[in-house]
């Protein structure tokens, strides 16, 4: 149902892409303290507004009256966007959009995200992560299908050793693959289309650029 589909809007760079406003179109949005700031750009407005502010001028709030605001301290034990994650979970949520976390200034929020994300999915939710001009994906045992542009690259990072790991559709395809910790051997691929994905075993994440055809 459309209704379950959330985008939680992050602080991290975010270009409204053809691709991902069409992704977030008819999705319910709550926004995660300086994440706000998309929202006009993206032609959206909130239902919620999480976090403990601390990264939201006092110019963007007068801008959204209109919009509840929800503030936490800022000595908390979650995130803003763990924050707003629950609140999309408690509206019944079965489909996630992080608009806005992938890149920035702080890579250790930025691997957070990829590694909450995998967490998340592990629970049966679907996960998609964007800054507008690079997606990731979780990538778990069973059967994921990407839709990406024939020529934009795309790369699986294993966050464990992976096994069972095929691609198909893809310039250099792998069938029942065994990848150790560690190995680049997934960085660097090339879509041909859409990229079906099975896996055995592991966890690992499909980064994917589809505007960049550099590969192709």
């Amino acid at each position: 149902m459309i209704d379950q589909a959330f985008t939680i809007l992050m602080g991290g760079p975010l270009a409204a892409t053809d691709r991902l406003l069409g992704r977030l179109k008819e999705t319910r949005v709550i926004a995660a303290d300086g994440g706000m700031r998309h929202a006009a750009g993206l032609g959206l407005t909130p239902e919620l507004w999480v976090g403990d502010f601390d990264s939201t001028p006092a110019s963007l709030i007068a801008e959204w009256p209109e919009v509840h605001r929800e503030p936490y301290p800022p000595a908390k034990n979650e995130t803003d966007g763990e924050i707003a994650v629950e609140a999309a979970l408690s509206r019944g949520a079965r489909s996630l959009i992080f608009a806005g976390a992938l890149g920035g200034e702080r890579s250790d929020h930025a691997f957070m995200h990829l590694i909450y994300a995998v967490r998340l999915a592990e629970t049966g939710l679907a996960i998609h992560l964007t800054s507008g001009e690079e997606e990731a994906t979780p990538l778990l045992p069973g059967t994921l299908e990407l839709n990406l542009p024939k020529g934009s690259l795309f790369s699986i990072l294993g966050l464990n050793t992976l096994d069972g790991l095929s691609i198909d559709g893809a310039r250099y395809p792998l069938f029942g693959f065994h990848l150790p910790f560690g190995s680049s051997r997934t960085i660097s691929n090339v879509a041909e289309g859409p990229v079906r994905f099975t896996l055995s075993s592991g966890r690992a994440i499909v980064l994917a650029r589809p505007y960049d055809h550099t590969g192709a």
